[in-house]
C-alpha cells in the first residue's frame, strides 16, 4: 500500500537528487522524497526540472497488473482533474496521488480490470494532457491511502463523482474544476462508423453549460470540431466527463483536449458552423443550411444518449444506421489486423475467430505458414479492426500475453486451388456466427472489454446452476461466482482470473447446451 506516510518515511534518492515533492498540496514545511525501492512501480525516476526528464534514472523491472497507475511526464500545469480525465472512460477513478515537483501522479482505479484496460488502450493511442505526450505504467502498489485532510484532492473527486453521476458539483468544486482558462474545446471523432452532425454536438455538450459556437471542418482526414462554452468551468466538465466516450455505441469516440483559441469568429449559420448567439448569419455561398428534419432527428437521438452518458438505445443506433458513412478518411484504410506472440501449439483459426468475434464480424483468419505464432485476422471494416485491437491488445491468451495491431494488408488471401495449407486459413465470411451482421442489434450496446465476468444467455430451462459451474469448470479455470437472471435464460459466472474467462468464452461460446440450444458468451461490465 502506498501512502503519504510512508512517502515522508522512506530513504531519498541520493543518487538521484530526488527532493521536495510535492503530494498533492503542501504540507507546511514537509519535504516529501521519493522512494529507493523496487516496488515502486516507476518504469524510471528523474530529477529533470520539467516533464520528469532523462537526465538520471533508475531502471526497475516492470511491474505487474495493479489497479495502482503510475504516471510520468506530467506538465508543469497539469491538474489533478486533467490526470482523473485520463481514466474516466475506463471506469470509476477512486484516488490520486500527485507529486507535482517531479511531474508525476499516481492514479487508482476502482477494479484492476479498469487499470488492464486503461493501460492497454494507451499502449495503441498515446494520451496527452494539455498537449503533452505522457507516459502509464502499473505500480507495484495495490492501492492508494492518501490524506483524508487533503481538502483539494478530496474536492476533486468529489467533482468527479458528482459529473459521473449526471449531478452538479458545488461551487467550491467547481473552483477545482476551472484550471482551464479557455472556453474553446477542441474536439476529434474517432471512429466514426455513423454520421456526427453539428446539432448532435451541440445537443451533447449543452448539457454541461452554454454552447455558443461551434465550428467543424476535416483535418488530416479526420472529422474535427471547435465549441466555445460561455465558461471555462463548463468547458472543464464537459472535458472531464465526455473525452473517451462513445456518441453512438462502440464507435464516434470523442476525443477532447482545450483550444488555444478563446474565442471563435463565425461568419455563417450552417451544418458547417453555428454561431447560437447570432441567428441572423447568413448561411454563405454554397453552404446550405441544415436541413431541419435531419437536424430534428439527430438532436432526438442524441437526447436519449446524454441523459447520463449512456450509449445510444439500439433502436436510435438502428436509425443512426440508416445514414451509415464510412469511416472518415478511412475508405481504403484495412480492416487487417496482425496478432502476433501467439502460443504456437494451442491457436487455431477457430479460436482467434471466436475471440476477435466479440468485438466484430470475422471474415478470415489465416496463420502464417513459416511464423506459426502469428495471424492475420480481416475484420468486416477498419472501425471494427480498430475496436478489436484496442481491447485485446495485451491481453493473454492460451498463456502467452499477444500483441495486435494493424496490418498493411488489405484482405487475406485464400490459399490457391489444390493447395494444402494444412488449415492455417479459414473463410469466415458467411458465418452464421457473427454477432453484428443486424444493423442496431442489441450486440452493439453490450462490447465491453475482456473481464472476469461473463455473460451467458440462450440457456435452456432445464440446464441447473450446477451444470454450468460445472461445464466451465472443465474449461480450466475456477469459477468464483454465479448468478441466474430472473428468466433463468441469461447468467453472469465469474471466473478468478480474465485470462480464464477469455479462455472460457473461446472454448464455449456457441457451445450446444443439447436441444439444439447454443450457449452464447461475451463479456460482461458487471460484477457479482
Amino acid at each position: 500500500m502506498l501512502t503519504i506516510a510512508h512517502l515522508t518515511k522512506m530513504e531519498v534518492l541520493e543518487s538521484t537528487g530526488i527532493s521536495d515533492v510535492a503530494v498533492g498540496v503542501k504540507r507546511g514545511s514537509d519535504e516529501l522524497s521519493m522512494y529507493n525501492s523496487p516496488n515502486s512501480g516507476m518504469g524510471s525516476i528523474s530529477d529533470g526540472a520539467s516533464n520528469g526528464s532523462d537526465s538520471k534514472k533508475l531502471r526497475v523491472e516492470e511491474a505487474p497488473p495493479s489497479r495502482v497507475l503510475h504516471i510520468r511526464k506530467l506538465p508543469n500545469e497539469a491538474s489533478e482533474t486533467e490526470v482523473i480525465a485520463l481514466g474516466l472512460p475506463f471506469g470509476k477513478v477512486t484516488n490520486i496521488l500527485t507529486l507535482k515537483g517531479k511531474n508525476q501522479a499516481f492514479l487508482e482505479m476502482g477494479t484492476e480490470e479498469a487499470a488492464i484496460t486503461m493501460v492497454n488502450y494507451y499502449t495503441t493511442v498515446t494520451p496527452h494532457v494539455r498537449n503533452v505526450p505522457v507516459f502509464i505504467q502499473y505500480s507495484n502498489h495495490k492501492e492508494l491511502k492518501t490524506d483524508a485532510g487533503n481538502q483539494r484532492t478530496q474536492a476533486v473527486l468529489q467533482a468527479v463523482s458528482a459529473v459521473q453521476s449526471g449531478g452538479s458539483p458545488s461551487s467550491d468544486v467547481q473552483e477545482a474544476l476551472a484550471a482551464a482558462s479557455s472556453p474553446v474545446l477542441r474536439i476529434i471523432i474517432d471512429n466514426m462508423f455513423y454520421p456526427v452532425t453539428l446539432d448532435v454536438l451541440q445537443q451533447i455538450f449543452s448539457k454541461f453549460g452554454t454552447v455558443m459556437k461551434i465550428i467543424t471542418f476535416t483535418k488530416n482526414n479526420q472529422f474535427q470540431a471547435l465549441l466555445q462554452f460561455s465558461d471555462p468551468v463548463n468547458a472543464q466538465q464537459a472535458k472531464l466527463a465526455l473525452d473517451g466516450q462513445n456518441i453512438y455505441n462502440s464507435c464516434c469516440t470523442l476525443r477532447i483536449d482545450f483550444s488555444k483559441l478563446v474565442n471563435l469568429n463565425v461568419k455563417y449559420n450552417n451544418d458547417k458552423s453555428r454561431d447560437y448567439t447570432r441567428p441572423e448569419l447568413p448561411a454563405g455561398d454554397g453552404q446550405p443550411s441544415l436541413d431541419p428534419t435531419v437536424a430534428a432527428a439527430f438532436s432526438k437521438d442524441s437526447n436519449s444518449l446524454l441523459g447520463a452518458l449512456n450509449p445510444l438505445s439500439a433502436a436510435a443506433a438502428a436509425a443512426a444506421a440508416a445514414g451509415r458513412v464510412a469511416l472518415a478518411g478511412q475508405a481504403g484504410s484495412s480492416g487487417v489486423l496482425l496478432v502476433s506472440n501467439l502460443n504456437e501449439e494451442m491457436v487455431t483459426p477457430q479460436s482467434l475467430f471466436t475471440l476477435f468475434g466479440v468485438y466484430g464480424d470475422v471474415q478470415r483468419v489465416k496463420i502464417l505458414y513459416n511464423k506459426k505464432d502469428s495471424a492475420l485476422i480481416q475484420m468486416s471494416d477498419a472501425n471494427q479492426a480498430q475496436l478489436a485491437m484496442s481491447h485485446l491488445n495485451g491481453q493473454k491468451m492460451y498463456g502467452k500475453i499477444i500483441r495486435v495491431t494493424l496490418s498493411k494488408h488489405q484482405t487475406v488471401a485464400l490459399p490457391r486451388d489444390g493447395l494444402d495449407d494444412q488449415g492455417l486459413t479459414k473463410d469466415y465470411a458467411n458465418s452464421p456466427l457473427h454477432r453484428f451482421k443486424k444493423p442496431g442489434s442489441k450486440n452493439f450496446q453490450n462490447i465491453f472489454p475482456p473481464s472476469a465476468t461473463l455473460h451467458l444467455s440462450n440457456i435452456p430451462q432445464d440446464v441447473t446452476e450446477d451444470d454450468l459451474r460445472l461445464l466451465f469448470s472443465n474449461a480450466g479455470g475456477t469459477v468464483k461466482a454465479f448468478k441466474f437472471f430472473q428468466d433463468r435464460k441469461m447468467a453472469l459466472i465469474q471466473m478468478s482470473t480474465v485470462e480464464e474467462a477469455i479462455q472460457a468464452l473461446i472454448d464455449l461460446h456457441n457451445y450446444n447446451m443439447g436441444g439444439n440450444q447454443h450457449l452464447r458468451v461475451s463479456f460482461s461490465k458487471s460484477t457479482i
